[in-house]
């Protein structure tokens, strides 16, 4: 009886957040365990950045009224953490196959801790690409103060999550671990050359100018662009939006691929 009295139940809140931090931990050590994930992490930035980045700054960057080797900075910085964090969502098709996930739709936990540990999880990767693109802007002769670079690393969690809740919705449709690479990549890859993270938008018409306006990317490069070039005259210049319409419509993308992501995901789960 008086060792009933003293095992008293683990309350709900941090019983989720012990959950969070289960999956965060294991991503991290899949992370180390997978050197080719972290390769191709520092790899990327060298080749969109030192190639295709390089290519473009020497041939069009004239004219543009600001420094655009900072503008590609800021913009491969954030695309790496989405592109990065989107990737690594996809292993949750793996997990499937492997019921993994089964086993964790039978705990009573949230879903919705399962969803936002494994984003946590997968932006590890992202932080890890972030550094990699700090050091091919250095050897390319590109830098920001450390102040920006913190402002960006703090704006970091936010760019994780939107990118992890949209790869949800591929996730909780496709359970084919190659189709969903596949899939996530196409949500992905275009973002990265019609939101700006490479090339300026500000001109865009037709139907160009309406696919930068609903991709989630464009939202994030703007505000980060927002916070880092405050006070600066080349502001009007690189920022579209105000940095509150910026946050908001981040805000209420996330918010509403998680809760159709994480619905899709859990069914399909259920269904098995």
């Amino acid at each position: 009886m008086n060792e009933m009295t003293l095992k008293k139940p683990v309350p709900k809140l941090l019983r989720e957040i012990n959950v969070v931090i289960t999956i965060l931990a294991r991503d991290i050590n899949l992370c180390f365990k997978s050197p080719g994930m972290l390769i191709m992490s520092l790899a990327m930035p060298i080749v969109m950045m030192g190639m295709l980045g390089g290519s473009l700054s020497q041939n069009m960057a004239g004219g543009l009224g600001f420094n655009y080797n900072q503008y590609l900075l800021i913009g491969m910085l954030v695309n790496m953490l989405f592109m990065t964090t989107a990737s690594g969502i996809s292993s949750l098709v793996e997990d499937h196959v492997t019921d993994f996930t089964q086993e964790m739709m039978i705990s009573p936990i949230s879903r919705y801790s399962i969803v936002i540990g494994k984003i946590l999880g997968s932006s590890f990767g992202a932080i890890v690409g972030m550094l990699g693109t700090i050091v091919t802007g250095f050897f390319m002769g590109i830098s920001l103060t450390l102040g920006q670079y913190l402002l960006i690393l703090l704006m970091a969690p936010f760019m994780c999550l939107s990118a992890g809740a949209l790869a949800m919705i591929v996730i909780g449709l496709i359970k084919s671990n190659k189709m969903a690479n596949m899939a996530v990549m196409l949500i992905t890859m275009p973002q990265m050359f019609l939101s700006g993270a490479i090339i300026p938008i500000n001109n865009s018409k037709g139907i160009l100018y309406v696919l930068s306006r609903i991709m989630p990317m464009t939202y994030c490069l703007d505000l980060t662009r927002a916070v880092v070039y405050s006070g600066t005259k080349e502001y009007d210049s690189v920022v579209l939006f105000n940095p509150l319409v910026s946050l908001i419509v981040i805000a209420v993308l996330t918010v509403v691929f998680l809760v159709i992501g994480t619905y899709f995901f859990a069914r399909s789960e259920k269904n098995r």
